[in-house]
């Protein structure tokens, strides 16, 4: 078994700003929503190495919204080196980010973002690398 997608609420109509956080501040690309689904609203976003699909969020809308503040996906990068420049692009969007626990999961260095809707994200790398 393997994981095919993480799924993360939004309030309808806010497209443009999950493009914002998702693939401008985050870096992820849009993905195409199958035809039978684009009516309901949202984005798919996705992490790829080569060609290969390595990491998948879809953002559906939820009304009422509200949002994640505990749930989250956790994100890995190759290095601190890119750790700390995703953190920067994040910030400079403007994105609320935190390295509060920064050291708090053994074997990796992180921190959390807060997407426009207030969902967390945690954005992590092996700390031995």
């Amino acid at each position: 078994m393997k994981l095919h997608h993480v799924q993360i609420s939004m309030p309808s109509g806010e497209e443009e700003e999950a493009r914002r956080f998702y693939a401008q501040a985050l870096g992820l690309h849009e993905a195409t929503k199958p035809p039978s689904l684009r009516g309901r609203g949202g984005c798919w976003f996705r992490a790829y190495d080569g060609d290969v699909v390595i990491a998948e969020i879809h953002l559906g809308v939820d009304e009422p919204f509200s949002a994640a503040r505990k749930a989250h996906p956790g994100l890995v990068v190759d290095s601190l080196e890119e750790l700390e420049a995703t953190a920067q692009r994040i910030e400079s969007q403007g994105y609320e980010s935190s390295w509060a626990e920064r050291d708090t999961f053994e074997g990796y260095v992180r921190f959390h973002a807060r997407d426009g809707f207030g969902n967390r994200i945690e954005i992590m790398t092996p700390a031995s690398r």
